[in-house]
């Protein structure tokens, strides 16, 4: 796999287009100028985390006794509750009383952007190909700029659509995003029934 092979494959994992309107969603009470430095953020703690994955990931989920599976199960179940918001939105906003009316770390950091499919995937290459760390640390880095060149339009893209429109891509993405988090909790659970039956 070439770095170019790689920095694409993690930029579909990252799938910033799927993430836009959760993100508007999250972020439309702020000022846009506040939803930039959110955003960048959040970006910057994704990146951080892809790349402690990338680089100490397995030995980490080792330290801590956790598989992998537990991880795409605990992503499973975060995401199907903010879906859940989205389609039926409660009086104080998707994510209730957060701390100055932002998100931090999650949903948008982790696991939108750093989810389990992204943490998986770094941490095969990283394991698999122990001596192109460099090349796989460059990939992740070439689709995390693309990333966020995407999601950094965000906000231009909620002045350009207008709330009416938000709100009906939003009620969609909930309902997409509900589908996502039930695959992400069976994948994982068909996981870890596998390795019961293999005897792991």
């Amino acid at each position: 796999m070439t770095i170019a092979s790689a920095a694409l494959l993690l930029f579909l994992i990252l799938d910033p287009l799927g993430n836009v309107p959760v993100v508007l969603s999250l972020l439309r009470s702020l000022p846009p100028r506040r939803q930039l430095i959110v955003i960048a953020r959040e970006l910057l703690i994704a990146l951080g985390v892809l790349l402690l994955f990338l680089w100490f990931g397995k030995y980490a989920l080792e330290a801590m006794h956790l598989r992998q599976e537990s991880v795409s199960i605990a992503g499973g179940i975060v995401l199907f509750l903010i879906g859940i918001r989205m389609i039926f939105p409660p009086a104080e906003g998707i994510m209730g009383e957060l701390p100055d009316g932002e998100p931090f770390i999650v949903p948008v950091a982790i696991p939108m952007i750093a989810g389990p499919s992204g943490m998986a995937a770094v941490m095969l290459m990283g394991t698999q190909y122990p001596d192109r760390m460099g090349e796989w640390s460059l990939a992740l880095i070439i689709a995390w700029l693309a990333t966020a060149a995407i999601l950094l339009m965000a906000p231009l893209l909620y002045r350009l659509l207008g709330r009416r429109v938000l709100t009906a891509v939003e009620r969609l993405m909930g309902m997409l995003l509900v589908a996502i988090s039930v695959q992400m909790f069976l994948d994982g659970l068909s996981q870890h029934l596998g390795k019961l039956a293999a005897g792991g």
